[in-house]
């Protein structure tokens, strides 16, 4: 998700990672899913990349729905 409108917002890793005070590296790995952010990093984020709260929402329930199926496994 992060990726996409990092993209749709044209922006480099590099830029975002700037905007929001992190690491590339970290950016990187966020839009992986091989690492975690604190709050107020998302926060930034969500701000910067004008992701909506229904966006938001839907990309919770999907990633919700996908650890129930791999529990199931």
């Amino acid at each position: 998700m992060i990726k996409e409108y990092r993209i749709k917002n044209g922006f480099s890793q590099e830029e975002l990672a700037e905007k929001v005070d992190i690491s590339w590296r970290h950016l990187q790995r966020l839009e992986h899913n091989e690492s975690k952010t604190t709050v107020k990093t998302l926060k930034k984020l969500i701000k910067v990349l004008k992701i909506s709260d229904t966006d938001i929402i839907k990309y919770l329930k999907t990633n919700e729905n996908e650890t129930e199926n791999e529990e199931k496994e």
